[in-house]
């Protein structure tokens, strides 16, 4: 198996929003995207893991970030990951998943996923703790937002898309948001509170209504072609699952999902 496709089984297995338009990009952009998502994931769950004290995801986050900072990623330059048995494939892998991005963008995409280690890194010191809105807005910018500012930066690298920055953002911002609400109860039964102390569900559904609201706008910007296909599928999900939410539920089934991928172009499901 080429590592293009071990890195599209290793997606499908853990970025059940992503994988489905990433591998619907056509081949000179799916290799950074799916590159940066698997990295970014990787992250992810070095952050939310269980099993690891605070200080060992810390040195964890750290060393990937000087790895990436250094253009260094190889297994020999983050030996301390291959030796976290515990941690997922998607994780311990990190170093394959970064050396996939084109030279010619890969440096923006490590600077974006170093920069976000290290804000993770904080954020665990932090214990993740949320004590008003600037804090949720910092944080949902510091873990989402910049994946919107990448992806720009993705789309301008590949076919000179332009496009709306602050949009961008807040693209991001929604969707996590999302993640947020959809992962409340799991995120208290390990002691991580993301909403502002006195916020209700009502009150952080309508922080999400108006970040998704600047990606149903960033989304109107696009030209027709694989980009607005890509970002048209996390918007999509992302409003059907917060209407969900609403009702008591917090998955879509898959009768669902097939019924809102069944209304995109094409080119989103053909490879399903």
């Amino acid at each position: 198996m080429s590592i293009g496709q071990d890195a599209e089984r290793v997606l499908q297995e853990t970025s059940r929003t992503f994988a489905i338009p990433v591998a619907a990009l056509p081949d000179p952009l799916r290799a950074p995207v799916m590159s940066f998502f698997l990295c970014l994931r990787g992250i992810d769950e070095i952050e939310d893991h269980t099993g690891l004290s605070a200080e060992a995801k810390r040195c964890l986050l750290g060393e990937i970030s000087r790895a990436l900072q250094a253009g260094r990623c190889t297994s020999s330059y983050l030996p301390l990951l291959r030796s976290h048995t515990e941690l997922p494939e998607v994780a311990r892998r990190i170093d394959e998943w970064a050396a996939m991005a084109p030279t010619s963008i890969a440096y923006r995409t490590w600077e974006t996923l170093a920069s976000m280690a290290d804000h993770m890194a904080e954020w665990v010191g932090l214990r993740w703790r949320i004590t008003n809105e600037s804090d949720l807005d910092r944080y949902t910018f510091d873990v989402a937002g910049t994946v919107g500012l990448l992806l720009s930066d993705l789309w301008a690298w590949f076919d000179g898309s332009r496009t709306d920055r602050s949009l961008a953002v807040g693209f991001g911002r929604g969707l996590q948001t999302v993640n947020i609400l959809q992962n409340r109860r799991q995120d208290l039964a390990r002691g991580v509170d993301y909403f502002p102390p006195g916020w209700t569900e009502a009150q952080v559904r309508d922080y999400a209504v108006k970040n998704l609201a600047a990606g149903d706008r960033y989304v109107a910007g696009l030209a027709p072609g694989p980009v607005l296909d890509f970002c048209r599928v996390p918007l999509t999900l992302g409003w059907a699952t917060l209407d969900i939410l609403r009702s008591g539920r917090t998955k879509l089934t898959r009768g669902q999902l097939a019924a809102l991928l069944g209304g995109l172009p094409p080119s989103v499901h053909r490879r399903q």
